[in-house]
This record gives C-alpha cells, sequence and structure tokens, in this order.
C-alpha cells in the first residue's frame, strides 16, 4: 500500500512487489544467485550492522510539522553510499552474515528527504588517506630519533696510536691503573687530620704549598715531583704532630725527597738552606728527612693526582691549551685543604672537566673520558663547581702563586681564561647533574 507523500504528492511509495522486483534486475546485472527469499539491495545493505558508517557528506532539510512527511517515519542513520562495487562486496561477503540476524531496512527510494549525497570509492577513500601529511612534530621526532642512531658516539681506543711505542707500554696499562684505582683507595688521607695538630691549621698548610708552588717553579722541576711533594706533606702530618716553626722545613724536605725519587738533577740541600732565608741548619734537614722516611716507612710509590692526569688527559683527546688549563686547575685544588675529602682520580677528572666546559663550554665529557675515568658529568659536577670558585678567587686572593706561575708566556697565559660560569648556572639540564 503506498503512502502519499504531501511535499511530493506524485511520488508514490513502491509497493513490497516493485522492491524485489528491481531487486532482482540488480542481482541478474552483477551476476548475483537469486533465491527464492528474494530481498532488496537495500534490505542487504542494512546487513552491514558491525561496519563503521562511511563517511560522506549529508546535508540535511529541516522539516516543520505542516510540512514534514505525513508517516513521520524516523530518520534513517547514514551509512556508507551504495556503489556498484560496495553491492558486490555485500553479495560475496553474504555468507558471513546468516540470514537470522538481518534486520529490515527502509528502500534507498525512501530517503528523500536527503540531498547532495557524494558517492565516494573505496580505493580512492583509501588512496586519499594515504596521501595525508605527516604533522611537522611527528617528521622532526622521528628525525631526531633517526640522528640520534647515526651519530652514536662511540669509544675511541685511545691507545692505538702506542702500539710501537715501548714506553707507552699498552700491553699492561689498563692493568697499571687498575691497581693504581686500588691502591688509592686503601691510602686515603683523612680529610679531617689536620684536627690532630695542636699548633697548626688548615690555613698555615694552605700558605705552605702555595709557596712550595713557587720554588717548584724557580727550581724547573718536574711536574709529577710537585704531586709527590704535596702528598709526602699530608702523610707525614696525618702520623707525626709538628710545631709551627718546623712546618716550612716539613715542606722543604718533603721536596728534597720528591726530587730524589723523580728527579734525574736535583737541588743540593745547601740549596734548600738558602731558599729557606737560612732559617734552618743544614743538619736539620738531615735529621727531619731521616724522621720523615721512617714516619712514611720509606714509601713513596703512591699514585697522585699527576699520574691520572696524564692518561685522563689523553682519554679526552687534549691540545696544549686544555693540558696546561687542566694543570692549572688541578694546582688550584692543592692549596686548598677541602679537596682531601676526593680520591686523586676523581680530582685530576674534575679538573680536566672544568677545563673542558672553561674552553668549549657544556657537554663535552665524551663516552671515552667516562670510560676510563669511571666517573660521568654528573658526578664530577659538585668538585667542578669548587674549582670554578677556586679559579675565580686565583687572582685576588692572598695565596696567587698557582696564578703567578701560569700567567707567564711558558705557561701560555692560561691564568687569563675567564671561568666556567656555566657550571654555577642552574639550568634544566645540569639541574638533572649533567652539563
Amino acid at each position: 500500500m503506498g503512502v502519499s507523500n504531501e511535499n511530493n504528492p506524485t511520488m508514490i511509495k513502491p509497493t513490497n512487489v516493485q522492491v524485489l522486483g528491481e531487486a532482482e534486475l540488480g542481482c541478474r546485472k552483477f551476476g548475483m544467485e537469486t533465491r527464492n527469499n528474494r530481498r532488496a539491495l537495500s534490505v542487504i545493505n542494512q546487513n552491514f550492522v558491525g561496519a563503521k558508517p562511511y563517511p560522506c557528506v549529508v546535508n540535511k532539510r529541516v522539516l516543520s510539522e505542516a510540512n514534514g512527511i505525513c508517516n513521520k517515519n524516523p530518520p534513517v542513520p547514514a551509512h556508507r553510499p551504495i556503489t556498484r562495487k560496495f553491492a558486490a562486496q555485500i553479495a560475496n561477503s553474504k555468507q558471513h552474515y546468516p540470514e537470522e540476524n538481518k534486520k529490515p531496512k527502509i528502500a534507498a527510494e525512501g530517503l528523500s528527504v536527503y540531498e547532495d549525497v557524494p558517492i565516494i570509492d573505496v580505493e580512492e577513500y583509501e588512496a586519499a588517506a594515504k596521501d595525508q601529511p605527516v604533522p611537522m612534530s611527528l617528521e622532526q621526532t622521528q628525525m631526531e630519533i633517526e640522528m640520534e642512531d647515526i651519530f652514536e658516539e662511540s669509544v675511541i681506543d685511545i691507545d692505538s696510536n702506542d702500539a710501537k711505542n715501548t714506553l707507552a707500554v699498552v700491553d699492561y696499562v689498563e692493568d697499571l691503573y687498575a691497581y693504581y684505582s686500588k691502591m688509592e683507595g686503601c691510602n686515603r688521607i683523612p680529610p679531617d687530620y689536620i684536627g690532630q695538630q695542636f699548633d697548626i691549621n688548615e690555613r698555615m698548610r694552605s700558605i705552605l704549598i702555595d709557596w712550595l708552588i713557587e720554588v717548584h717553579h724557580k727550581f724547573d722541576l718536574r711536574e709529577e715531583t710537585l704531586f709527590l711533594t704535596v702528598n709526602l706533606i699530608d702523610r707525614f702530618l696525618e702520623k707525626q704532630s709538628v710545631v709551627r716553626k718546623k712546618l716550612q722545613l716539613v715542606g722543604l724536605v718533603a721536596m728534597l725527597l720528591a726530587c730524589k725519587y723523580e728527579e734525574v738533577s736535583l737541588p743540593v740541600v745547601d740549596d734548600l738552606v738558602v731558599i729557606s732565608d737560612k732559617a734552618y741548619t743544614r743538619k736539620e734537614v738531615l735529621e727531619m728527612e731521616k724522621l720523615m722516611l721512617n714516619t712514611l716507612q720509606f714509601n713513596m710509590s703512591l699514585p697522585t693526582p699527576y699520574v691520572f692526569m696524564r692518561r685522563f688527559l689523553k682519554a679526552a683527546q687534549s691540545d696544549r691549551k686544555l693540558e696546561l688549563l687542566s694543570f692549572f686547575l688541578i694546582e688550584l685544588c692543592l692549596v686548598e685543604y677541602e679537596m682531601l675529602k676526593f680520591p686523586p682520580s676523581f680530582i685530576a677528572a674534575a679538573a680536566i672537566y672544568t677545563a673542558q666546559c672553561t674552553l668549549y663550554g657544556v657537554k663535552q665529557w665524551s663516552k671515552t673520558c667516562e670510560l676510563h675515568t669511571k666517573y660521568s658529568a654528573d658526578q664530577l659536577l659538585e668538585c667542578s663547581r669548587l674549582i670554578v670558585e677556586f679559579h675565580q678567587k686565583a687572582a685576588t686572593g692572598k695565596l696567587t702563586g698557582v696564578h703567578k706561575k701560569y700567567n707567564t708566556s711558558k705557561f701560555g697565559y692560561v691564568a687569563k681564561c675567564k671561568p666556567a660560569h656555566c657550571l654555577l648556572v642552574q639550568t634544566p639540564y645540569n639541574m638533572k647533574g649533567h652539563v
């Protein structure tokens, strides 16, 4: 039975016979098998319950109650438009949808209230979706990941160039430094030993070492001699109480012993007496030498920061300027009593790291340096900040022996380098322990 439409009086809803006839013609046209229980294509299309609605543009014309459809059929949900290809797919997939689950749907001719519905091809839609441009932020993230994979830092073999150098002992160098690391842990100087002295304090020790640095520079001695001298002084004062007027004598004798251990041509006792402005006699020097050797049990072979400096500078692939600046900074540490709380290897690594930041900026600690020093950048940050503070006051304080030494042409005027203030500034990066 047909129902009239008030807006279109001439339009009559097709009967069931008409619908079935048109469906049969459509099935025959596309080679589809027809059965006794024939259904319209619009009804078959309704079976696609599990499929997601296909995107299409629909302009719905709002109808008033007066001009509405007489039968007031509920609006039909917008699904994917029926195309020839889609109809064929429905026929092929018909076996996957049992007939008892099929729900009747209003015939396609009943969609007279919808207009401007575009017909979209499946392949064209999928191709258009693939051609959509990737967001710029996603592209940048993918590019950064690829660049990180390409430029991932590798560890350098720092001994490859010395394979034929017998003095470099490449075959044993790793074992040697493993032994040095073990020995520095077993022979640490207590950072509070000065409290046991009743007549001297930290300030007096700093004045003594600052003066010995000037003496060392005047005699043009080897670098390792200075580090061994300071090591002998601290180890002796840890075990032996000394009065204030004998403290300078302890320093002179420690330098004499270090020269005998490290130097080829060393100053004689009379030279040391003269350099002390004849405050001590030759006999006093020899007696203090005997006392110091017996107190230390003739143990002179302990690793100093200099031993680690050479190895770590090689790992950092340093040039002449970086090397001089590193030694300038670590000699500033020798004067400061509070630096005894750090192991010699740690001070050496921190001095080189601070020198790198002074010359080249932040983020200079490579994986090669971390491998050979056994310290990461975040571990060195606290010590490096102390070194920067020493650098800031090196020229203005009362103890300027190190600054005067490295403010000469022989040492490349590295004392004039500006301190690494980047290590003192709190940034989101170094607040996490990095620089």
